[in-house]
């Protein structure tokens, strides 16, 4: 292992030393509020961040990422390296060894046959698995015996910390999920729900939507952790009411994505309960486009599907327009001031990878109407653009949430500016980024013309965050309505230079097929149109200890070494 690993590592042992004399279960409840209620345990049929959060109480990767964006071993005894011997010289493959002794919560033995077993869930091509990316280019996964793990790519991989690797890529018990692949995935509610972990939490009730409370995990490696005995997620509400909670009345420790303005969020911490906290990592929030058509006029199941192109956001000029009218700039003082950047990008960091495109930094009202005109988008009687018996009309849909709908509001007043018309629509956050496919009204269905909202990719290593908009990944009823290509943006150049990128080794160059990924997706298409640069930020009790916001993996990665801090 690298001499900084080892040293990140001492001096993370240091640190945690005094909470590692605690006794186990010693510091009561934990309470932790999350507005946007989770609606499953299981991270591979959901790629909404309140799910992984959720699930990483209990599920756990090989290796996890640090604030800083370092590598540390989970469920593994080691990071896999050239120089230890982990990643082959060809860079073909990378072998894991899992450290000794590890247990499932229900007592049972991990082994690499569980890490086989979870590749083969997420990449069963009928289960419509959430995190698919994180597998691209894996050829095979093989145990060479019960502790190791030998990972296969089809061509040289040069960073191979993808699959189980981050809260998303947990590994789940194959005893209990073997009858679960495929087309059973999403119907299996008891594992989804209540899956048997190795982290330090284990589940005691789930209700979707709601509330799910955990116990200490008795099985947990470290026998003096977790310091809490119990902790409930409470779900429901607003991004405010879970703010008061935390800093105002300290009715709860711990409240995720506080995503208000800074003058509400300043006057609450003048209560002196707590404060929040931000980190910067690929957070965006951003526009979707959608080039496909939702409208209900469509057979269910052919709506929002490549049977049906979109009558007017497929033409470029539409939707480069859209992103012209937009002032990021103000967007950002309103809703983030200090934690927002406005930005171009759907990825903006490492640096290496980020565009230096700044175009869509300047507002141009009349940039837009002047492309739109020639275009062919004539101004109508009643104000809105047409072109061949076709108006913009649009729905624009997102979560609820203060931010988020100040921020419809003025979009709509500059889109109507450049003579498009808007239908704003607001959706439970809870069923916006739920995984249930039946309901009309998730993100991945995208029964609306454009969308707002914002996720995130962890570590270092944009390049399966970019896979996502591969053509195959388009969600739609054959794969449960769980694809990842939101947008339903297809280009085989895009799929060609993915390729490309998985085949190319030298650091630079993948920053800069990484930067010409990201500007086809953003300024060459504007299939997405990207917002702001956003810092992750949450609200903490300073009765609470050990908190260490990470914007590269779960937020509550280190879950395990808080404790409850005598004031």
């Amino acid at each position: 292992m690298k001499l900084k690993t080892l040293l990140m590592g001492a001096a993370a042992s240091l640190a945690l030393a005094p909470a590692a004399m605690a006794e186990r279960g010693s510091d009561g409840a934990l309470n932790i509020i999350m507005w946007q209620a989770p609606s499953t345990m299981n991270p591979y049929l959901s790629g909404g961040t309140k799910e992984l959060i959720a699930s990483s109480m209990v599920l756990e990767p090989l290796a996890s990422m640090t604030p800083e964006g370092e590598h540390v071993p989970r469920l593994a005894a080691e990071i896999p390296t050239l120089e230890n011997g982990g990643i082959a010289e060809d860079l073909k493959s990378v072998t894991w060894k899992l450290q000794e002794g590890l247990k499932w919560s229900d007592g049972t033995p991990v082994t690499s046959a569980d890490v086989v077993f979870s590749g083969q869930y997420c990449m069963d091509p009928q289960g419509g698995c959430s995190q698919l990316a994180k597998f691209e280019g894996i050829e095979s996964i093989e145990a060479v015996d019960d502790l190791t793990v030998k990972i296969n790519f089809t061509e040289p991989m040069p960073d191979p910390y993808s699959a189980f690797v981050g809260a998303n890529g947990p590994i789940i018990q194959k005893a209990q999920f073997e009858n679960c692949l495929g087309a059973n995935a999403p119907t299996c509610t008891d594992q989804n729900f209540n899956p048997i972990g190795t982290g330090p939490f284990r589940v005691t009730q789930f209700l979707t939507n709601d509330v799910i409370t955990f116990e200490a995990n008795p099985e947990y490696r470290d026998p003096a952790k977790p310091a809490f005995a119990t902790a409930t997620i409470k779900g429901g509400g607003d991004a405010a009411a879970a703010a008061r909670s935390v800093l105002e009345t300290g009715e709860y420790d711990y409240a995720w994505n506080t995503q208000l303005s800074p003058d509400v969020i300043a006057g609450m911490e003048q209560m002196g309960r707590g404060k929040v906290s931000a980190a910067f990592g690929s957070l965006v929030e951003r526009i979707h486009v959608n080039l496909t058509d939702p409208s209900s006029s469509h057979p269910e199941g052919e709506r929002s599907t490549n049977a049906h192109p979109h009558p007017f956001l497929t033409d470029p000029a539409v939707r480069k327009a859209l992103s012209m009218a937009i002032d990021r700039q103000l967007l950002t003082e309103i809703g983030y001031g200090a934690s927002g950047k406005p930005t171009c990008n759907y990825v903006p960091a490492p640096e290496a990878w980020a565009s230096p495109n700044q175009e869509c930094l300047t507002q141009d009202i009349e940039g837009a109407k002047a492309l739109l005109d020639e275009a062919g988008w004539t101004v109508g009687g009643s104000g809105v653009r047409e072109k061949d018996g076709v108006q913009l009309k649009m729905v624009f849909q997102t979560s609820v949430n203060a931010v988020r709908q100040d921020f419809q509001a003025l979009i709509k007043q500059w889109w109507s500016e450049i003579g498009i018309e808007t239908e704003l629509k607001t959706v439970d956050a809870s069923v916006f980024f739920g995984t249930d496919p039946g309901s009309p009204d998730t993100l991945q269905k995208f029964y609306a013309d454009v969308q707002m909202y914002a996720d995130n990719f962890e570590g270092g290593n944009p390049a399966p965050y970019l896979a996502k908009w591969t053509c195959d990944k388009a969600p739609s009823p054959a794969n449960q309505w769980q694809g990842e290509n939101i947008s339903r943006y297809c280009d085989p150049a895009y799929d060609a230079l993915l390729v490309e990128l998985g085949k190319t080794v030298d650091p630079a160059e993948r920053g800069k097929i990484g930067q010409k990924l990201n500007e086809m997706l953003t300024k060459e298409s504007n299939a997405i149109i990207p917002l702001i640069y956003r810092g992750t930020a949450s609200a903490h009790s300073n009765s609470l200890g050990g908190v260490q916001i990470n914007a590269w993996d779960s937020e509550l990665w280190n879950v395990a070494d808080w404790t409850r801090v005598q004031q």
